[in-house]
């Protein structure tokens, strides 16, 4: 018979065991697999059978995440070992909010038919709602969290974590990283709420990172290397930190994470919900296509799964779990060309270019691929298709302050006044501002809200004034 205090080093020894095990299987299910997005806006995608199929045998992820509770997806991935991330429409948020009747109908409809044999872990409510200008889905998005998480515990689903996407617009400030803070309309109604619930039930800060987009507004100042991970002796050090950065997408992370520690919450897990480049935009972009497509997600995917993991500056070592952006290519989605050209797949089902998201790579290393040529043609500086139409006023005001005759062509009763839209005379200022201040070292960025076209944007205004035409020229 063992002695009490022998039977009580066991006891906790086998305890630790336990344990132990426990948090390996948890950093396998997290440290081991990159995820895939499957949209679904294309009219000729293949069925979802065959998508999962493609997703395990041909793309060899581990992860994928849905913007919808499709019911056929979700059947089609029943008994694979895919971790599936399922997203709540926007339009669910409001609603949600204030009835928790309704909530629970939803879950017992569209997740708890096909749980646990479908390997739902994490819901996510909404996608980048505070990029969008309905302030009342801002204030309600927390609160429908909350229902959400009471009802997947109510109906059994104890497995399944909730969180929202962000988009990088919802900081005032990113550069340097260490300057992270939040905007100040969400700060404190809406992002410190959250964070406390992402604390509280250890969830995740789910975010959507794409180094393309800062890059192709500032193509001058931002290195493309730097950019894509391809950069070996391109460094940034942050001031603030002294922080050392060696690529613009550990910095992008790295301002979250200083933004969520400014409001008290210095360790909540990020988790990149979209990541990827352009690999195509039907001439309205710089820098997508194939190439770049290519070594950016190759360069990101085999950073996720470094062993030891890399983590950022601001936290070296730690695990990222990730989704990239995505599996098709869709031709239904609006916006500029390359919205419809992030796919690691045709719609036909054949890649795009070669990649495997378990980091595979052939023994001879991937075909080579043809470098594109630089784009020597004009390029315009417009208002970004996502921007947030609040945040737009105030960056207008900015470039229209910073030279006499930078916005002269859109004041009142002036040639390009009309048509008279918040996005036309924020593009011409945007474009103004640009032109003027590229040389000094002024962007096409301006928090993000602004993106840059080769299409040229003064066309329209021939359908108002050939002044405002010529107006428009004059700027370069």
């Amino acid at each position: 018979m063992w002695p009490s205090g022998a039977m009580a080093a066991m006891g906790y020894l086998r305890l630790c065991l336990v344990a132990a095990l426990l948090i390996a299987f948890c950093r396998a299910e997290i440290s081991s697999k990159v995820g895939i997005n499957y949209g679904q806006l294309g009219n000729n995608l293949p069925s979802p059978i065959h998508s999962v199929h493609l997703i395990k045998s041909h793309l060899k992820s581990g992860r994928v995440k849905l913007y919808d509770a499709n019911p056929d997806i979700l059947r089609a991935l029943r008994g694979t070992d895919l971790v599936v991330s399922v997203m709540l429409p926007n339009n669910f948020i409001n609603p949600f909010s204030s009835n928790q009747s309704l909530v629970d109908s939803w879950i017992e409809s569209n997740l708890a038919p096909f749980y646990p044999t479908t390997k739902i872990r994490y819901l996510l409510v909404g996608n980048e709602i505070l990029s969008l200008p309905d302030k009342t889905a801002w204030f309600n998005l927390v609160p429908a969290m909350r229902r959400i998480k009471a009802a997947l515990k109510r109906h059994g689903l104890n497995k399944v974590k909730v969180g929202t996407s962000m988009a990088m617009d919802v900081l005032a400030a990113s550069y340097p990283p260490s300057n992270g803070t939040f905007r100040s309309d969400i700060a404190v109604r809406v992002i410190e709420p959250m964070l406390q619930f992402l604390n509280r039930t250890k969830s995740f800060y789910f975010l959507d990172v794409y180094p393309y987009f800062p890059w192709s507004s500032d193509p001058y100042n931002i290195n493309l290397e730097y950019a894509m991970f391809e950069s070996k002796n391109i460094t940034v050090t942050d001031p603030g930190s002294g922080l050392v950065y060696h690529n613009l997408f550990d910095q992008m992370v790295d301002a979250n994470i200083f933004a969520m520690a400014r409001l008290g919450y210095p360790d909540i897990r990020v988790w990149i919900a979209e990541t990827g480049w352009p690999n195509g935009g039907d001439y309205d972009q710089i820098g997508a296509n194939i190439y770049n497509a290519a070594t950016y997600n190759r360069n990101i995917v085999k950073r996720f799964l470094s062993k030891p993991p890399v983590g950022t500056p601001a936290r070296p070592g730690q695990v990222i779990p990730s989704f990239i952006f995505a599996l098709y290519n869709e031709n239904q989605k609006t916006g500029p060309g390359t919205e419809r050209h992030f796919g690691l797949l045709y719609p036909n089902g054949t890649s795009v270019y070669e990649i495997q998201l378990n980091g595979d790579v052939p023994k001879r290393g991937y075909k080579p691929l043809p470098r594109p040529q630089p784009y020597k043609g004009r390029i315009w500086c417009i208002v970004a298709e996502k921007a947030n139409r609040t945040a737009v006023v105030g960056a207008l005001a900015y470039a229209c302050s910073q030279g006499n005759k930078t916005c002269e062509a859109i004041q009142p009763g002036k040639e390009c006044y009309r048509p008279n839209s918040l996005v036309r005379h924020a593009s011409y200022a945007f474009s103004a501002y640009w032109s003027q201040f590229k040389k000094q070292g002024g962007t096409c960025y301006f928090d993000g809200l602004a993106s840059q076209t080769i299409v040229d944007p003064s066309k329209p205004c021939l359908l108002v004034s050939s002044e405002c035409f010529c107006a428009w020229e004059k700027i370069y």
